[in-house]
């Protein structure tokens, strides 16, 4: 086993220039690099540069071989990638060997130096990550197959060890830290090392970190080399990406945005699997466990040694970051970026209610089908009602949308997914993804009527939580139901700013027919402080808790947040011709293509006053 706490070797340049000249015959300038745990200098001659690699002393001579062999290996069978090229001795072998000035051997090795500038060095971009993860993908695509007894090593660096983090968290004085990494060590434990022997695994680079990445200097988007395979090993696949991941996103303005993309290009050279994606947030930050760990021992026992910390603070920064994310959201992320579900079953239920809409019990006492109805102007940010519910003050929005409807004879007001709004003005719409980012865009589907009105489900359902929350602007009373509906994966359906009565009435795990009451809209006191509607949204992810919907999310993973929480107005029973791709709906509509939806009426809609006895008051 490698001792990553083993001093580094201690030769001088002017020890370096002479082992290149009498084990390579290679005479030139020579500069020292830094290094975590081995020495390495830069050798420059007339017409080529090189770099001279001593080998830690606690390195085994079967890590050194497999090394080389890996080097052959790629030489061989992917001579188009731009990796560092073996330089044999003067005997014609691939290593040779040193004593210290402590009497310990020590491995030397010759290799190329590539030219590039290294990606520490340059301003991170979406497009630069991308192509990261196209030259590991590349690469761990030529090293599939490829295997040594040296690869199967036992390393500290090896995600699969991550649980030995916790041996170390004793040199972790601060405790706020201590317990973040316990909380990630613990989740791993439960959740993540018992599937890491299901995965795929193979021999990976496991260190593509900004210092051993190379950009083209002329295009900094476009990764040119990758050097550096002292800490190859065999491992799961996916490792190499959450190992890249974990550097490249280091204080990123949008960690999991650039993991996306450095995932999507991965994946487009080498195809991942969705059981790999699912891990790879939860790996990534085992990464940084890992290395912070590492460090905190180190920097006690080679306090010297400046590049033993030199990512630590910016790692710390991140786990502080990914600790505040929710994990399922951050993959769905993730999952959408390499073409997948944003959870499994999203797109097979967002059809299957699609293809269902005419078949679903009304929400509401009268089909809103066959309700007058507008646009609640929420996205208008200057409008007296917007500003009124951006200030809390839902009386005064109350007052002015009561007149509104009486006026111009409206029953039903909407409020659509997706639309833009500025009344999200509390503290809990700050985005935990997008670093100085709000969340402004509504995911579900508002329908305004009077405090009191009842609503029903439209799916047979069980009680999945009811709770009540107190935050201003938030969900006031909230109920979730868990559906099951036979062709259809499960989801589940969120009901916001309901009456109090609902809490006092509803138990969870209750099962509900289709019809069933569910609550009553609630007045201001009682729904987190609006004008009475209710927020009405469906989650394709049956596991998510009632509280970590999202009700509101980030402009950039809109797409996201659509495959994850579908629109509901299918499932509501409004007609698709309510709305135009705006958000706002048609100035008229025809006769003949305004329908009723409900299960038992057909009819055209000819007038605002048609009505529809699919249900009888409750």
């Amino acid at each position: 086993m490698t001792d990553v706490t083993h001093p580094a070797p201690q030769f001088s340049p002017a020890e370096a220039k002479a082992l290149a000249v009498n084990h390579f015959g290679v005479a030139g300038e020579v500069s020292p690099l830094d290094s975590e745990r081995d020495q390495n200098f830069r050798l420059s001659t007339d017409k080529d540069e090189w770099i001279l690699k001593i080998v830690n002393a606690s390195e085994p001579a079967g890590e050194s071989e497999f090394q080389t062999a890996l080097l052959e290996h790629l030489a061989r069978i992917a001579p188009g990638l731009t990796v560092p090229r073996l330089q044999k001795t003067l005997r014609d072998m691939p290593l040779a060997h040193a004593t210290g000035a402590a009497g310990e051997d020590h491995a030397l090795r010759l290799v190329s130096w590539l030219p590039g500038q290294p990606l520490a060095e340059t301003q991170r971009t979406l497009e630069q990550a991308e192509s990261l993860g196209a030259a590991l993908g590349r690469l761990d695509r030529a090293l599939q197959g490829f295997i040594h007894p040296g690869a199967l090593r036992s390393f500290d660096w090896d995600i699969r060890r991550g649980g030995d983090a916790r041996a170390r968290l004793h040199h972790i004085h601060d405790a706020d830290d201590r317990a973040l990494l316990v909380r990630m060590l613990d989740h791993f434990d439960a959740a993540v090392a018992p599937r890491l022997s299901g995965l795929r695994a193979q021999v990976i680079h496991n260190d593509a970190n900004d210092w051993n990445v190379l950009v083209d200097p002329d295009d900094e988007q476009r990764v040119t080399g990758l050097i550096d395979f002292g800490d190859a090993l065999y491992s799961p696949l996916i490792a190499e990406v959450a190992v890249a991941c974990a550097y490249a996103t280091l204080d990123a303005e949008d960690p999991i945005g650039a993991a996306a993309r450095l995932a999507a290009g991965f994946h487009a050279e080498y195809p991942l699997r969705e059981e790999e994606v699912d891990l790879l947030f939860d790996l990534i930050a085992m990464r940084l466990v890992i290395s912070v760990s590492l460090s905190a021992v180190r920097k006690e026992k080679t306090s010297d040694n400046p590049y033993l910390a030199i990512s630590e603070a910016p790692a710390w920064r991140l786990l502080r970051r990914l600790d505040r994310m929710n994990r399922r959201f951050a993959t769905a992320i993730l999952r959408h970026a390499c073409g997948f579900d944003a959870v499994p079953g999203a797109s097979a239920i967002a059809g299957w209610i699609g293809d269902n809409r005419k078949e679903f019990a009304p929400i509401l006492d009268r089909h809103p089908a066959t309700l007058a109805k507008a646009i609640v102007p929420y996205g208008d940010p200057t409008h007296p009602m917007t500003v009124s519910s951006a200030g809390q003050q839902p009386e005064k929005a109350t007052a002015w949308w009561d007149a509104h409807c009486a006026q111009h004879g409206i029953a039903l007001g909407i409020g659509p997914w997706g639309e833009e709004r500025t009344v999200y003005t509390s503290d809990i719409f700050w985005s935990r993804f997008v670093e100085g980012a709000r969340r402004v865009h509504h995911l579900g589907l508002d329908l305004f009527m009077p405090a009191g009105t009842k609503l029903y489900t439209p799916l047979d359902a069980t009680v999945k939580s009811v709770e009540i929350e107190e935050d201003p602007l938030g969900y006031g009373c909230l109920v979730a139901l868990d559906h099951a509906p036979e062709g259809c994966p499960p989801f589940v359906t969120l009901w916001g700013h309901l009456a109090h009565e609902a809490a006092a009435r509803l138990k969870p795990g209750e099962r509900l027919a289709a019809g069933a009451l569910v609550g009553e809209m609630g007045v201001p006191a009682e729904n987190g402080g609006w004008a009475p509607h209710l927020h009405f949204q469906i989650s394709a992810d049956p596991q998510l808790a009632a509280r970590d919907i999202l009700g509101v999310g980030e402009a950039r993973y809109l797409d996201v947040w659509r495959a994850l929480f579908p629109d509901a107005a299918d499932l509501a029973g409004i007609p698709p011709e309510t709305f135009v791709q705006t958000g706002r709906t048609r100035p008229r509509s025809s006769p003949r293509a305004r329908r009723c939806c409900c299960p038992t009426c057909r009819s055209p809609i000819r007038s605002r006053s048609s009505s529809c006895a699919a249900r009888a008051p409750g």
